[in-house]
């Protein structure tokens, strides 16, 4: 009589898997972890993980969606957190400045905004070289 090795029986459950549905509710969850104390380009051709997470905090947070729609996109997105607030520095090179954020614990949509804070030579050599070496061909 053939046997079947029980690690192939687990293959049909893991294609059956594969195959369902990510909610937004998942993947957001998945994105904050990845973008977890990280630095983040941010370019909207091609998208970029930074542009992803960005537009993503902006439908979460309509105080960030308004403040990017008056100030434009940000060059770089830094993001980190605990479990009642979420911190995020906008840096844009062009002008060498930099916003902070953080969401405002009792509401769960909004955020507060401070600065601009100049963004130090060497902070602008080390993000504007991440840029070009990122730069499309």
């Amino acid at each position: 009589m053939f046997r079947v090795p029980q690690s192939l029986l687990v293959l049909p459950l893991l294609v059956f898997a594969g195959c369902t549905p990510i909610t937004d509710s998942v993947l957001t969850r998945v994105e904050a972890r990845v973008a977890h104390d990280q630095m983040m380009y941010v370019r909207h051709s091609p998208p970029t993980f930074g542009y992803q997470r960005l537009i993503t905090m902006m439908r979460d947070y309509p105080d960030l969606a308004a403040f990017v729609s008056q100030r434009g996109l940000p060059d770089f997105l830094a993001e980190t957190g605990d479990r009642s607030q979420r911190y995020m520095i906008l840096y844009y090179l062009s002008k060498r400045q930099a916003f902070a954020c953080r969401t405002i614990s009792s509401r769960s949509d909004a955020v507060e905004f401070a600065g601009p804070y100049p963004i130090t030579d060497r902070e602008y050599e080390t993000l504007n070289e991440i840029r070009l070496r990122s730069a499309v061909p």
